[in-house]
């Protein structure tokens, strides 16, 4: 099967040379599948921005096509040239059997109208519970919302994350998404556990950072990390949380740091911490998790956390505070939920088991 994954933020995740651009968990997810899909015969393309690389490019044996610089073209009409215009260029190049797309946005739309021109199929991905429910989109314009809303409607199979989304979605859109498991990365090596305490995120305000500067102030005995970058339209709340953290002694703020760089961040922390107020499902929960490292958050997709033993589900930064504390200091409560994170994923996360539910996807899309 030819499978061309259309993620204009995807090149970060994918090439490390990137890395310095920034990557959020859609992006790594879209990067994973890829490698899995060429790893197992298949040939996948993907459909990135134009960061000064080559127009064709291979990274992992995936074909990459750039279009357009973030900033290229004049206001208004860069909608059509180069954004439409050097989309659907790609798209004809890439010559795909099947077009992948996740994430809310016109970039959807616009897949969809290719796709039913030239008679391919499309797949959609649900990546955050927002995207099933129109009043709270993550999207700017309504132009923007309208063509995400074609696509959505147009898209051959719908894929989400969890029942919460499928319920959304049908109830919403009206249409049936089907559960899809995930790809994580297995640690590299497993240092010492040196920070109590870490946070990882990009900066924008439904992830709360200021609840995690709150903790690591109300816990001085404690070693708290925070790894997280700006996000385009939300720099000054990075310059401000930055600002702020750097007057916490015991909190050490890292500012953006490379996908390909976290995996000893994420293996050197006891507790990992998410004080976001709505997800998907995060990418960062399933990097802590095969670790052996639980997870203390206020969201709970599916309530997974909690029905597993995967870590404590809190609902106040008082609770919170009170779960951090009692596995902080209690070695052997915390290596028990390690234990019931390592097994959980065992049997749920196995690459082999998540591959082939995509591929057995585009495989009944083809048939």
């Amino acid at each position: 099967m030819k499978i061309c994954f259309l993620g204009l933020d995807n090149l970060p995740a994918l090439a490390q040379e990137f890395g310095h651009l920034g990557v959020g968990g859609e992006q790594v997810q879209q990067a994973l599948l890829a490698k899995a899909l060429v790893s197992r015969g298949h040939s996948a393309s993907m459909i990135v921005l134009d960061y000064g690389q080559n127009s064709i490019t291979n990274y992992h044996g995936v074909t990459v096509f750039k279009t357009f610089r973030p900033s290229a073209g004049l206001p208004v009409l860069r909608f059509v040239y180069p954004r439409w215009v050097k989309i659907w260029s790609a798209m004809s190049a890439a010559d795909a059997d099947v077009y992948y797309v996740s994430c809310a946005g016109m970039h959807l739309g616009l897949a969809a109208i290719f796709c039913k021109r030239h008679n391919r199929k499309l797949v959609f991905r649900v990546a955050h519970d927002h995207d099933c429910e129109p009043e709270f989109l993550l999207v700017k314009y309504r132009r923007d919302k309208l063509l995400y809303e074609f696509g959505v409607r147009h898209a051959n199979a719908i894929l989400v994350q969890t029942a919460k989304q499928q319920i959304r979605l049908n109830r919403n859109y009206h249409r049936i998404g089907k559960i899809a498991g995930m790809l994580v990365e297995r640690p590299l090596a497993m240092p010492p556990r040196t920070v109590d305490v870490l946070w990882v995120n990009n900066i924008r305000p439904f992830k709360r950072p200021d609840i995690f500067l709150e903790l690591a102030r109300s816990m001085p005995d404690l070693r708290f990390q925070m790894v997280g970058g700006p996000q385009p339209g939300h720099e000054a709340l990075f310059d401000a949380i930055q600002k702020k953290a750097l007057l916490i002694p015991n909190l050490e703020f890292c500012g953006h740091v490379p996908y390909h760089s976290m995996d000893s961040y994420y293996s050197s922390a006891r507790i990992f911490v998410n004080t976001s107020e709505s997800e998907g499902f995060p990418n960062s929960y399933l990097q802590s998790w095969v670790r052996g490292t639980p997870v203390i958050a206020f969201f709970d997709p599916d309530a997974i956390i909690e029905r597993f033993l995967l870590g404590q589900v809190v609902a106040s930064i008082d609770s919170m505070r009170v779960a951090v504390r009692s596995m902080i200091s209690d070695n052997f409560l915390r290596d028990d939920y390690g234990k019931k994170c390592l097994s959980y994923m065992e049997d749920h996360y196995s690459e082999q088991a998540v591959a082939a539910l995509y591929i057995d996807q585009f495989e009944e899309l083809l048939r």
